[in-house]
C-alpha cells in the first residue's frame, strides 16, 4: 500500500479548519549578517514560534532548486516526483484559458533582447495594460498557418499565456528560455522524435512574434517555458476529504489549486485583500491556502529591503488570522528565494505549525536558524500536509 492510499483512506471529514499561510520565496541567506526574515521585525510570528512546532522542509529533495510548481504540490500532499507538471498549464488555467486535449500551452515573459541576447528576461516587468496591447497585437499579426492555431493570453506584467491547439502537439519539449541574461535567445529541442514538428512551430511562432515586436522599446521578444497538456491528477476532495479553497493573486498559483479542485476565491492585489478575503469565506470551507507572492518578486529582483517590508506587513495580518481560531495555522513557504541569488534556491523553508496539539519546542522567533533548532527538524515537505490533517483530527487511525 503506497502513501496515496494510506491517506486517502485515513482521511476523514471533520468540522475543524486549517489555514496555510505560504509566503512564496520566504528563505534567504545573510546579508550584513542576517538573513531577510532574521532581518524583518515579525512579533507576531514570533510569538507563534514561541507557541508553535517549528522546523525546515525540503520541497523536493535535499539539495534540488524546485519551480513553484513542484514546491507547491509538495506542501498539498503530491509527490512531485511522480505528478510533473508543466508550468504552462498552471498558468494557463489560473488565467481562466480553456484547454483542450489537443493545446498545447505554455507560459511567456516579454523580454529584451539586443543583437540575439537576452538582457532582460522580464522586459523590466512592463505594466500590464502594455502586455494586454502587446497580446492584442500579436494576434493580429500573426501569421495564420494550416495546422496550428496560435493565441497569446495576457497575465500580470511581463507575463502572458500562449495556446497552440492542433492535431498531434507534443509537450516533450525544453524550455525556451535562457533561465539568465546576458545569454542568446534559447529555441526548443524536442526530447522526442515525435515532439520534433512541435518543436519546428513554436521557433517559428518565437522568430515571428520577435519581428513584430522590433520596433518595441523593451518587450522586443519572448521566452517561453513549462509547455505542457493538460494532466491527470487526483483532487484534494478525494485524497483528503478536504473542502479546500485557494486565496491567492497570481495566475500559476490560482492554475495549480484549481487543478487539485480548490475553490478560487476572488482577492485584491495588496497583502490585506488577502486576509479580507480569507475572512470573508472563512465558514465555506475547512481547509484555506492564502499565498503571498511579493516575497518571492522582491528576492528575484535582489530586492533585500522590499522583501523585508512583505514579511513585516505579512506578520501585521496574524493577528486577524488567529481572531478566526483556527484549528490548525502553518506558516512556511514553498521554496526559498535569497535576495543574494536573485532565484530560486535549494535551501530548506522555516516551517511553523500552532495549533492546541502543537508541542513547543527551542524556537523564539520565526527565522531560517531558529526553526533549525525546531521540534520536527528537517523535512521532505509532502509530510506537512499529514502533520496538518493530523493536528486537525482529520486523520484516524491507521492498523489495528
Amino acid at each position: 500500500m503506497d502513501r496515496e492510499t494510506i491517506l486517502r483512506d485515513l482521511s476523514q471529514k471533520t468540522d475543524s479548519k486549517i489555514i496555510l499561510l505560504v509566503m512564496d520565496g520566504l528563505g534567504g541567506l545573510p546579508i550584513n549578517g542576517k538573513t531577510e526574515l532574521e532581518t524583518a521585525k515579525t512579533p507576531h510570528l514570533d510569538e507563534l514560534a514561541a507557541k508553535g512546532t517549528c522546523g525546515l522542509s525540503d520541497p523536493v529533495s535535499m539539495g534540488i532548486t524546485p519551480g513553484s510548481g513542484p514546491a507547491h504540490l509538495s506542501l498539498f500532499g503530491y509527490d512531485p516526483l511522480k505528478y510533473i507538471l508543466g508550468r504552462g498549464i498552471l498558468e494557463a488555467l489560473g488565467s481562466g484559458v480553456d484547454v483542450g486535449p489537443k493545446d498545447l500551452v505554455a507560459r511567456g515573459n516579454f523580454a529584451t533582447h539586443k543583437n540575439g541576447i537576452i538582457i532582460d528576461r522580464r522586459a523590466g516587468r512592463i505594466p500590464t495594460p502594455e502586455n494586454e496591447i502587446l497580446c492584442r497585437k500579436i494576434n493580429s499579426s500573426l501569421k495564420q498557418r494550416k495546422e496550428i492555431g496560435v493565441k497569446l493570453f495576457p497575465g500580470k506584467e511581463h507575463r502572458f499565456v500562449v495556446k497552440f491547439s492542433g492535431e498531434g502537439l507534443s509537450d516533450a519539449l525544453t524550455d525556451a528560455d535562457p533561465q539568465k541574461e546576458n545569454k542568446p535567445r534559447e529555441k526548443t529541442q524536442a526530447l522526442t522524435g515525435e515532439a520534433q514538428h512541435t518543436a519546428d512551430l513554436v521557433n517559428t511562432f518565437m522568430d515571428d512574434v520577435t519581428e513584430i515586436l522590433e520596433n518595441s522599446p523593451k518587450a522586443n521578444t519572448v521566452i517561453l517555458r513549462g509547455f505542457s497538456k493538460y494532466p491527470t491528477i487526483p483532487s484534494m476532495q478525494e485524497l483528503f476529504h478536504l473542502t479546500p479553497a485557494a486565496v491567492a493573486n497570481y495566475p500559476m498559483y490560482k492554475g495549480l489549486a484549481r487543478l487539485i479542485g480548490m475553490e478560487i476565491l476572488d482577492a485584491g492585489q495588496e497583502i490585506q485583500d488577502l486576509f479580507d478575503t480569507l475572512e470573508k469565506y472563512y465558514s465555506d470551507f475547512d481547509f484555506f491556502y492564502v499565498h503571498v507572492k511579493k516575497t518571492d518578486s522582491y528576492g528575484e529582483d535582489g530586492n533585500f529591503g522590499e522583501k523585508v517590508k512583505v514579511i513585516e506587513k505579512t506578520d501585521a495580518e496574524i493577528p486577524r488570522i488567529l481572531s478566526l481560531k483556527p484549528d490548525v495555522l502553518v506558516v512556511t513557504s514553498d521554496h526559498s528565494t535569497p535576495s543574494l541569488l536573485k532565484g530560486h534556491s535549494w535551501h530548506p523553508n522555516p516551517f511553523l505549525l500552532f495549533s492546541s496539539t502543537s508541542q513547543p519546542d527551542l524556537v523564539s522567533a520565526f527565522s531560517e536558524r531558529e526553526c533549525s533548532r525546531g521540534y520536527l527538524g528537517r523535512f521532505q515537505a509532502v509530510n506537512a500536509l499529514p502533520l496538518m490533517l493530523a493536528h486537525a483530527q482529520k486523520l484516524q487511525k491507521f492498523g489495528a
